[in-house]
């Protein structure tokens, strides 16, 4: 319940924050858009592996950082080739973030269903 409230929190947080914070040109929008990927299928992925009981924090905290840059690093890669390469780590980005939502999704299913009995 405390990581709960106070994930809730930090999100609110970030909301109040980033209202103050000024417009982001067009130019930078698909490092941006691939970040905020990279970031949304690190916490999703947590989220996850909290309902397996395998949440491990260095491995959240790493995997948050590591996947954000090394994408960034793609799309700047694709953009000097003049290929969309984001385009396709925002499709693994959005895979892996549906099969973490199923496995949380099971999860909660089980626990209504056990429930029921």
């Amino acid at each position: 319940m405390m990581t709960f409230t106070l994930g809730l929190i930090c999100v609110i947080l970030g909301c109040v924050v980033g209202s103050f914070m000024p417009t982001i040109s067009y130019v930078y929008s698909k490092y941006l858009a691939i970040a905020i990927m990279a970031a949304l299928d690190s916490i999703i992925g947590a989220l996850s592996s909290t309902t397996q009981n395998k949440f491990d924090m260095s491995v959240f905290i790493s995997g948050f950082f590591v996947n954000a840059v090394i994408a960034i690093m793609f799309t700047m890669i694709g953009e000097n080739l003049n290929v969309d390469i984001y385009l396709a780590a925002i499709f693994v980005f959005v895979y892996r973030i549906f099969n973490n939502l199923a496995v949380i999704r099971r999860h909660f299913i089980g626990k209504v269903v056990e429930r029921k009995k």
